[in-house]
C-alpha cells in the first residue's frame, strides 16, 4: 500500500518530469529557431543574396516574440505615398579593398557620422572607444565617398525593426572587400536581447567577425543575439526619419523587403568632433 508520504514523492517526481520536458521541448525549439536566425539579416557573402522569412530577423529574429508586436506594413498592391525626396545627382563608387584599412582615427575622442538621405538627415553619435575597428572603416569608407548614393535596400517591419543600408549593389550581396571584427557585444545598452530602437549596428553573415559595409538602423526595439556590432546611437531627429521611412512600409507586404520609401544616401560623412 503506497503512503500518503510516498504519494506525494510521486507526485512531486511527476511534476518536476513533466517541467523537464517543458524546458527540453523550449531549448529545441530555441535551437532550431537561432539555426534559422543566424543567416539572416545581414550581409551575405559576395554572390548570395540575403534571404529570410518574416520573423526570422530578430536574430535577425529572435522568434519567440515576432508574433507578439507586429507593425502593419504596405501591401505590395498598395504602396503608401513615397515621403522622400529625389536622389541627388552621381555614381555610386564600385571600388573594394583587400584589407581592413589602417587605424587612423583617434581613439579616445569623439566621433559623429551624419547620412543625408532623400529622406532628412540621419545624425548618429559613434561609440569610438568601443568599435574601433568600426568607427575607422567607417571613417575611412565615407571619406572614399562609398556610401554616396547607395539606397538602403532592406526595411522589415514584421519580428524585428530595421532599416539596412551600406551596400553599393542594392541587393544584399555587397561589401568593401575586407571584413572588420565583431565588437561591444557585451554593450549595456542591449539588455534582455533587446537591440534598442536608436542603435545603429553592422550587419553580417551569421559567421564571427564578417562585419564589412553593410549596417542596420534599429527605429523600434528589436530582439536579437548579440552577435551585430552596435557602435552608434542614432539623433532624436534622425528617429523622426526612420519613423517616416518605416510608415511608408515596405514592397512584399510579407514584412520583409525593399522600403517603400526612396531611401538613398546622398553623402555620409565622418567627423571628428
Amino acid at each position: 500500500m503506497v503512503t500518503q508520504e510516498q504519494r506525494k514523492r510521486q507526485l512531486a517526481r511527476e511534476k518536476f518530469l513533466r517541467q523537464q520536458q517543458r524546458r527540453t521541448s523550449a531549448r529545441r525549439k530555441a535551437r532550431m529557431r537561432n539555426s534559422v536566425i543566424a543567416s539572416v539579416l545581414g550581409v551575405i557573402v559576395i554572390g548570395s543574396v540575403a534571404l529570410y522569412t518574416t520573423g526570422v530577423l530578430k536574430n535577425d529574429d529572435d522568434k519567440s516574440n515576432a508574433s507578439a508586436d507586429v507593425t502593419p506594413s504596405a501591401s505590395a498592391t498598395s504602396k503608401a505615398p513615397d515621403p522622400c525626396a529625389k536622389p541627388a545627382a552621381g555614381k555610386i563608387k564600385t571600388a573594394t579593398w583587400k584589407k581592413e584599412p589602417a587605424m587612423t582615427i583617434d581613439t579616445s575622442a569623439a566621433y559623429t557620422m551624419k547620412l543625408a538621405t532623400t529622406c532628412g538627415d540621419i545624425d548618429i553619435a559613434l561609440k569610438t572607444k568601443a568599435a574601433p575597428h568600426t568607427v575607422n572603416s567607417f571613417d575611412f569608407l565615407a571619406a572614399k565617398g562609398y556610401f554616396d548614393h547607395t539606397k538602403c535596400h532592406r526595411l522589415t517591419t514584421s519580428g524585428i525593426y530595421v532599416l539596412q543600408c551600406g551596400d553599393p549593389t542594392g541587393a544584399g550581396s555587397g561589401g568593401p572587400g575586407y571584413t572588420i571584427p565583431d565588437e561591444n557585444l557585451k554593450d549595456t545598452s542591449l539588455k534582455g536581447g533587446i537591440y534598442p530602437a536608436g542603435t545603429i549596428a553592422m550587419a553580417n553573415t551569421g559567421q564571427k567577425h564578417t562585419g564589412g559595409s553593410q549596417f542596420f538602423l534599429v527605429y523600434k526595439d528589436s530582439t536579437l543575439p548579440a552577435s551585430y556590432t552596435p557602435f552608434g546611437t542614432i539623433s532624436a531627429s534622425g528617429m523622426k526619419v526612420l519613423n517616416k521611412i518605416a510608415a511608408a512600409g515596405e514592397s512584399t507586404g510579407a514584412g520583409d523587403g525593399a522600403p517603400n520609401a526612396t531611401v538613398v544616401i546622398n553623402k555620409a560623412t565622418v567627423t571628428k568632433s
